[in-house]
């Protein structure tokens, strides 16, 4: 089994590494359509992995697959934007972990928000952007409780929102 958790282990940090990739070279918002069906396929075949993967072992925690993997699943799983149904499954499972004290807090906040934008409704923490103002500050997404962002964000360890406007700009 140990031999089967280090190559899951590769195999999911591998998928995140072709992930970065494609997205620093711009694939995701391109004006090129070949670039964007690039980014989707990539995308889609990797949700399908991560659902066999969630099949095989539940949510790939640090503690099964490691550090870099886990946050590897994680990506995989924001990512997997056109496949609701792996979102929402590696939401739950993800809720389960940290549940359970075996996965983070933060990682979950994220994921949570980008499932209900998907889902065509308010998020909670404000991780997700949906355009740039003209001075190049993010613009978030509708939050639920939009005045008790910051609060939200604490709770679960990421920074105050005016903090990572000015980190992105």
């Amino acid at each position: 089994m140990t031999r089967d958790l280090t190559a899951l282990s590769e195999e999911l940090t591998a998928m995140a590494a072709a992930d970065h990739e494609k997205a620093v070279t711009g694939a995701a918002n391109s004006d090129d359509p070949a670039e964007q069906l690039a980014w989707r396929r990539l995308t889609a075949r990797h949700g399908d992995r991560l659902n066999e993967i969630m099949d095989e072992v539940g949510w790939p925690t640090a503690g099964l697959v490691g550090e870099d993997a886990a946050r590897a699943a994680w990506l995989v799983a924001q990512h997997a934007d056109r496949q609701l149904d792996v979102q929402r499954r590696a939401l739950r499972l993800l809720e389960e972990a940290v549940a359970a004290g075996r996965a983070g807090a933060r990682e979950l906040a994220f994921l949570r928000d980008r499932t209900l934008v998907n889902e065509g409704r308010e998020q909670v923490y404000g991780t997700q952007v949906a355009g740039v103002r003209g001075d190049g500050s993010p613009i978030p997404w509708p939050c639920t409780e939009p005045d008790r962002v910051d609060a939200l964000r604490a709770e679960v360890g990421i920074e105050p929102f005016a903090e990572y406007v000015a980190r992105v700009r």
